[in-house]
């Protein structure tokens, strides 16, 4: 059974949203994707992405969340969200 996660980080840009999805991609038993962005209007200050999804898949571990909780937070952290 997969479990899937929504991370929204508001005013991130869409290559941090990728390389965060790069990064995570590199724990094993984790999937990621990129969620569309669904305003119609352009805003500077908003991402051009809405977020990305995190599927934890039947064989991930309870190392491999922590992994991606670290992943997560150190970005977080770096562009101060």
């Amino acid at each position: 059974m997969e479990t899937r996660e929504k991370i929204v980080i508001p005013g991130l840009s869409l290559t941090v949203y990728r390389e965060i999805a790069a990064h995570l991609r590199s724990v094993q038993g984790i999937e990621v994707g990129l969620i569309e962005q669904t305003s119609q209007e352009f805003d500077y200050n908003q991402s051009q992405v809405g977020g990305l999804w995190i599927d934890y898949t039947s064989n991930s571990s309870s190392q491999a969340r922590q992994w991606a909780k670290q992943i997560l937070a150190y970005y977080q952290h770096r562009y101060d969200v």
